[in-house]
């Protein structure tokens, strides 16, 4: 949120204010963040009653203000917002719309590229740093929660061979402590070389956790209540 920071100064030319005028807006934000206010950092002191509102707008409702925000970006920069998220549809699914569709993707992408910009773009579990080969995951899915699909905070920087046992309830992230958890299933096969590499030396580790936008405590009850112990 620093005045130099490379996308601050963009942002700021954008909409024609000053880098250190946006960075102060943003500290202004980060004074609501509860997240932020459980590890002692305040944000700025100054905030108002407008900032507070446009904070909770996007709080509480993803799904909705962050496609909006693509739509004024992209009205700033004189582009469509299927050129500004690199979407393109050659044919539509039977009985899909291509504004529904378009939608579709580009939250999709939205919340793919905030989950691992937020992890640093690295596996939460290993570290891989290849986004070849990561997946931002949804801790619930996308189709049990709607309130929750573009929530940052419902989303895990996962490799694919990880996401993929997160997904069928192999293995969790404990709502207690952040540690991995592995099903039996997956210990009968102990024998295995690659399920004691890439399962059970990972048990009991806890996963690398980004500076904002910590996983849900509530959103892993719920998949550790899936989770096949």
């Amino acid at each position: 949120m620093h005045k130099a920071t490379k996308e601050v100064i963009e942002f700021a030319s954008l909409i024609g204010r000053t880098p250190s005028s946006v960075a102060l807006k943003l500290g202004n934000f980060a004074s609501f963040d509860p997240i932020l206010k459980e590890r002692g950092i305040k944000g700025a002191s100054n905030a108002s009653k407008l900032d507070k509102q446009i904070w909770d707008e996007f709080y509480n409702n993803w799904d909705i203000a962050l496609f909006e925000s693509e739509q004024l970006l992209a009205k700033k920069e004189n582009t469509s917002i299927e050129k500004l998220n690199n979407i393109t549809i050659n044919e539509l699914p039977k009985g899909e719309s291509k504004e529904r569709l378009v939608k579709t993707r580009i939250n999709q992408n939205i919340f793919r590229t905030i989950v691992l910009a937020t992890y640093n773009n690295k596996c939460c579990i290993t570290g891989i740093d290849n986004s070849e080969l990561l997946i931002a995951s949804h801790i619930v899915p996308w189709s049990m929660d709607e309130k929750n699909r573009m929530n940052p905070m419902n989303g895990l920087c996962l490799n694919a061979l990880h996401d993929k046992a997160f997904d069928a309830h192999l293995i969790t992230i404990s709502a207690e402590d952040y540690s991995v958890k592995v099903s039996s299933k997956l210990k009968k096969d102990s024998s295995s070389d690659i399920i004691k590499e890439s399962f059970l030396k990972i048990e009991g580790m806890s996963i690398c956790l980004p500076d904002k936008f910590l996983p849900s405590k509530e959103l892993l009850n719920k998949h550790n209540n899936l989770f096949k112990a």
